[in-house]
């Protein structure tokens, strides 16, 4: 009887301890710090997203400005 109950708490705690020594290996800290590392990398995309159109921006002005300069220096022209 004594062995059969060793069994049973064997194959009932055996899940547990593994469990616990999976969480002590750092196992639970890994997914953290890779949501966490994915989290950052979705905002360092944002900020480049908004860098590039920040650029576009100044360019598409920066050739509109070039643009009236040149009618500008056209009119003087004639």
């Amino acid at each position: 009887m004594a062995r059969y109950m060793i069994r049973f708490l064997i194959r009932c705690l055996a899940p547990a301890v593994a469990m616990a020594v999976l969480a002590g290996c750092g196992l639970g800290e890994t997914a953290a710090t890779t949501a966490a590392m994915a989290e950052a990398k979705a905002q360092e995309i944002k900020a480049a997203k908004q860098t590039q159109a920040k650029i576009e921006k100044q360019l598409e002005d920066a050739q509109a400005t070039a643009a009236h300069q040149r009618e500008a220096a056209e009119k003087l022209t004639e």
